[in-house]
């Protein structure tokens, strides 16, 4: 069982910057694929960042060059670095932990936290 705890949303005037952090706890944090995703009202959830375990990140079009995901394993946290924010970036943005071997999958979400870019 992994627990994960999303920080570090707020209000940000546009073409300013904030840092998301997810805390997880419970299990391997390494083992796991670390994502982002955000849902803004009305639309579906979308993938915005995510790591592999090996490192490797891949990031949505709409944000790539603005937003930097990274893991510490070491403390167990992924972080969503977010430049150059746009309104159309306001949404809920959710961390999620995914791991799959063979049959075996492991998939789990974070409450939450909101983003909203206004000035």
């Amino acid at each position: 069982q992994v627990q994960l705890v999303e920080s570090g949303g707020g209000l940000v005037q546009p073409g300013g910057s904030l840092k998301l952090s997810c805390a997880a706890s419970g299990s391997i944090f390494s083992m796991y694929a670390m994502k982002w995703y955000r849902q803004a009202p009305g639309k579906q959830r979308e993938l915005v960042a995510a790591v592999t375990s090996g490192g490797v990140k891949n990031y949505a079009d709409s944000v790539k060059g603005r937003f930097t995901i990274s893991r510490d394993n070491a403390k167990n946290t992924v972080y969503l670095q977010m430049n150059s924010l746009k309104p159309e970036d306001t949404a809920v943005y959710y961390c999620n932990a995914y791991f799959k071997v063979g049959a075996l999958t492991q998939d789990y979400w974070g409450q939450g936290t909101q983003v909203t870019v206004s000035s």
